[in-house]
């Protein structure tokens, strides 16, 4: 048996359990688009299409989404692993 907060990459929509499920489902589609930013902002910095201004605001943009991305975590008692879903043939989130 399983810790109710573990899912071995699967979704928790547990009925008895729906808020913590939805959170777990919610905070992965955002940490899925944050870590797609942030390989786009990469490879923006990486060919030179950005200004210095531009690229400390996108620095502190996506600091302060992996922080309240913690924040979030912590409060419906998540960690990464909960949030690496199996994409099946496209592999685990993370």
């Amino acid at each position: 048996m399983q810790p109710a907060n573990r899912t071995n990459g699967k979704i928790n929509l547990d009925p008895d359990n729906a808020e913590h499920g939805l959170a777990q489902l919610v905070l992965t589609v955002i940490e899925l688009l944050r870590q797609i930013v942030e390989r786009h902002a990469i490879r923006r910095v990486e060919g030179g299409t950005l200004t210095d201004e531009q690229i400390e605001n996108l620095g502190e943009a996506l600091m302060n989404l992996e922080e309240k991305m913690e924040e979030l975590k912590e409060i419906f008692g998540l960690d990464d692993d909960d949030l690496n879903i199996d994409l099946g043939p496209l592999g685990s989130l993370m």
